[in-house]
């Protein structure tokens, strides 16, 4: 069971409550994303701010094309400079709508070396100019090539999966397709799932936020919603949302959330589902922490960081 003073804001990590702050009080000062063409608040995102900083390019990344089911899909590779033990399959966040393969590499070279892991980063479509089904598309699309051929490629039998935000939504969309179209449900052995949004019809805590940006609000969440989904599509059909899917059978899952974040509930609620189709993992919930705070300079960060390189490492 998960121990309920972690909801106590009295013990609330004072570092990360500074920093929530500190987000707060620049986004106020930022332009609405909504009020700008989708094209300028991804190059903004891509420069970075303060209340989203940018993240290194690696030097190391190499691209990888695939055929895609929208033509030639994009795979950003960071293989680690050892003998691989395995494959990480990363899918990134951005609410559907924004971010991009490249933005996380500190991350994934991270992964690459203290988990020998080869990383790659999936390039999807993103909406609103290409809605679902083709972001899910594409992530099948290479997690179907790396079980069929990127294992040869890279020398590793080991697969995972994983991603922050939408991320992790599109990781157990694909995994949930890979088990009802492929017949093959274990091919990825975990997922590291952060920050979820598995729910698009929007839980309790996403509604009941607000309009205060801590990095998401409650607005944020419906428009990205509405990017995604095009009309006609049932917001909560288990192609959409997988809270409400057939869990069973599954891989073990790590599921991580902070506190201060407006999707807790989407963690909360999937992580018990998941348990209860005896798939196995853990959840982990940080006091104080806010959406996807791994990309801030936190000890908080550290130790979630070293909770999924652990995670990860196991699999292998």
């Amino acid at each position: 069971m998960i121990d309920h003073a972690l909801f106590d804001p009295a013990k609330a990590d004072p570092e990360a409550e500074r920093l929530n702050r500190e987000i707060i009080a620049a986004q106020a000062q930022a332009p609405d994303p909504w009020s700008m063409p989708v094209e300028e608040v991804r190059e903004r995102r891509r420069r970075g701010s303060f209340a989203y900083p940018a993240m290194p390019r690696s030097a190391r990344a190499e691209t990888i094309t695939i055929p895609g089911p929208g033509g030639p899909l994009a795979l950003r590779v960071i293989r680690p400079q050892r003998k691989a033990r395995g494959a990480y399959l990363h899918i990134h966040s951005g609410g559907w709508v924004w971010g991009a393969a490249d933005e996380q590499d500190p991350w994934l070279e991270r992964i690459a070396e203290r988990c020998g892991f080869v990383c790659v980063s999936v390039g999807y479509r993103l909406a609103p100019e290409h809605p679902y089904p083709a972001p899910i598309d594409d992530c099948e699309a290479a997690a179907l090539w790396l079980y069929h051929e990127g294992r040869k490629l890279f020398g590793v039998e080991a697969l995972t999966i994983g991603g922050e935000s939408v991320g992790a939504h599109l990781s157990v969309m694909t995994l949930l397709r890979l088990r009802d179209r492929h017949r093959l449900p274990k091919a990825f052995r975990g997922a590291n799932l952060f920050s979820g949004l598995y729910d698009l019809g929007v839980t309790a805590s996403a509604r009941n936020w607000g309009e205060e940006r801590l990095v998401l609000n409650s607005t944020d969440i419906r428009r990205f919603a509405d990017g995604f989904v095009p009309e006609g599509v049932a917001r909560r059909s288990p192609d959409v949302s997988p809270l409400y899917a057939d869990l069973a059978g599954l891989p073990p899952a790590l599921f991580s959330v902070g506190t201060r974040d407006p999707l807790l509930d989407d963690t909360l609620f999937m992580s018990m589902r998941w348990a209860a189709a005896n798939n196995g993992g853990y959840t982990s919930v940080y006091t104080g922490g806010c959406h996807v705070f791994i990309r801030y300079n936190l000890a908080m960060t550290q130790r979630a960081l070293e909770l999924i390189e652990r995670f990860l490492m196991a699999l292998a």
